[in-house]
């Protein structure tokens, strides 16, 4: 069978193994763009992973004046766990904590899902009494008063049991900084694809992990096949021009959305071929015990 590459770029004939994720969208406004963003960074921040961080979350994109409830400037957001309650738990504590905080700030529904989560319902009760609530179009909406004036939050917003988390990106290149180009190229094309979010720092992950350790109780450690510095290890993967690795994660509402960001970001990397110093794109999976669903790279290139 013959090489799949792109441009000069191998393309590892292999699949990505993802899992299935809740999801939920918000809808995060402010006097200014800056201040919806600063709020939306807050409410996401440390949200890389559920392995150690409840929840993984990201800026879906941001929003015109003329897409939001109240006319102002905004920031689409996206929240993933494993589970309902989990979901719930993170989605009061994060918006409680970090959203109602946040100076002229409000926050709506950005989904509507087969199940619904509490938004405004849970956090009224921080209005100690003195909040109001007011149905407009079927919707109701909570005015707690705060010191900067009052916060306004929708009662509720949805919750889709479709999402999918665990999509992935492997890129094996001769140097660091051709890796980190291609991958930034990357993560910038999959910004524009609705319904999904890269969770990672930039987008980017430089510490990919295998599930278990030879350590009790470490349910996860790095992903020594795929390390440079392991070349000489029987496990490795790496081709031995492979002087860098990076991984890029993406979370989805959908199986859909995940793989044509995985399209869109496969494109992205290869754009300047085998001479910009990227060898490989491969992808990581567990054999198939991790997640039902794969998304195989000869597919995902189409």
């Amino acid at each position: 069978m013959p090489e799949l590459k792109v441009k000069g770029v191998t393309i590892v004939e292999t699949f990505a193994e993802a899992f299935p994720m809740v999801g939920t969208r918000v809808i995060i406004t402010a006097p200014t763009a800056e201040w919806a963003m600063i709020s939306a960074r807050t409410m996401t921040g440390f949200a890389t992973s559920v392995i150690a961080c409840g929840a993984e979350g990201g800026i879906e994109r941001t929003l015109s004046k003329s897409e939001t409830p109240d006319g102002r400037p905004g920031v689409a957001v996206l929240l993933f766990t494993m589970d309902a309650n989990m979901l719930q738990t993170q989605l009061r504590n994060r918006v409680g904590q970090c959203v109602l905080t946040s100076p002229g700030s409000a926050c709506y529904a950005g989904l509507k899902g087969e199940k619904s989560l509490k938004l405004g319902s849970s956090l009224r009760f921080f209005g100690d009494g003195w909040q109001m609530s007011k149905v407009i179009g079927g919707r109701r909406y909570w005015r707690i008063p705060v010191m900067g004036g009052e916060f306004v939050c929708e009662e509720k917003t949805g919750m889709t049991t479709k999402a999918v988390g665990g999509g992935n990106l492997l890129v094996v290149g001769k140097s660091h900084k051709a890796v980190l180009a291609a991958c930034t190229r990357a993560v910038k094309a999959m910004a524009e694809v609705p319904d999904v979010i890269t969770p990672f720092p930039g987008g980017i992950v430089r510490s990919g992990s295998k599930v278990g350790s030879k350590y009790a109780g470490q349910i996860a450690s790095t992903n020594h096949a795929y390390a440079p510095g392991l070349k000489w290890h029987a496990d490795s993967e790496l081709p031995p021009s492979a002087e860098a690795v990076l991984e890029i994660v993406i979370d989805g509402l959908t199986a859909d959305a995940v793989h044509e960001a995985m399209h869109e970001g496969l494109h992205a990397i290869a754009k300047g071929g085998a001479r910009e110093g990227i060898t490989h794109i491969t992808a990581g999976n567990y054999g198939g015990n991790l997640g039902p669903h794969h998304f195989h790279l000869k597919e995902i290139v189409g």
